[in-house]
């Protein structure tokens, strides 16, 4: 099976529709799928949830397709970089889900592990607890949490070989190896492509087993959300 697809657009191709539940790597801007969140855009799809632990910024990242209107609903757990996005939540025209980040996580994860729900104490006595199953267990209060399954997963790695293997660059694995488990479908964008074997399978940060499609970006922008230099 060929894993590779000439271009982030031929690689969403047949994969993303209306009404679908996209997650999304990234922390910030930090590695992000770049060339994927803007074929994505391009694609015109619509009425979208999109899982992610951010909202992007103003231009860039899933600010993209709030711009275009084509997010209908977040699940996330830090949103606060984003004008537009904020516009659009207290104008009643977005849907928001906050999940604490660590939860979101283990949302993610078990999903892809095939476990439909676990139990936490993070939100406990708090909002996020509201309309949930709280137990008790060895005299401590838990909440259940549902994990979560995406239509399609979009992730940013380093490297991967044609089997889709994948290697990360330090702080931006982030969200991206649970986001990819999730997906019943994952493209991963990377900056290189090696062939099969070439990568160390100590290395693999990820296996090929989660990736479906990948699509080479040799040179993505990588943006800084805020970027502060001292004076000369």
């Amino acid at each position: 099976m060929n894993k590779v697809f000439a271009s982030a657009a031929e690689a969403l191709a047949g994969v993303v529709h209306d009404g679908q539940t996209i997650a999304v790597g990234g922390f910030g801007l930090c590695g992000i799928p770049e060339a994927l969140i803007a074929a994505l855009r391009d694609s015109g799809a619509k009425q979208l949830t999109c899982i992610s632990n951010n909202a992007g910024v103003d231009g860039f990242g899933l600010g993209l397709l709030l711009a275009t209107r084509q997010i209908k609903k977040m699940i996330s757990s830090y949103v606060g970089e984003n004008k537009e996005f904020e516009r659009q939540y207290l104008a009643g025209e977005l849907e928001l889900e906050f999940t604490p980040q660590g939860t979101l996580a283990e949302k993610l994860r078990a999903g892809g592990s095939g476990i439909p729900a676990f139990f936490t104490k993070t939100g406990v006595g708090t909002i996020v607890a509201e309309g949930k199953d709280v137990r008790e267990f060895d005299g401590q209060q838990y909440v259940m949490e549902r994990s979560l399954v995406s239509d399609v997963a979009l992730v940013k790695a380093k490297k991967a070989d044609k089997a889709g293997n994948l290697v990360f660059r330090r702080t931006a694995r982030n969200f991206n190896p649970v986001c990819a488990m999730s997906g019943k479908i994952t493209v991963a964008e990377v900056e290189e492509i090696v062939e099969i074997g070439e990568i160390d399978p100590d290395d693999v940060h990820l296996p090929g087993i989660f990736v479906h499609r990948i699509v080479l970006n040799a040179s993505p922008e990588k943006r800084i959300e805020q970027r502060t230099v001292r004076a000369k």
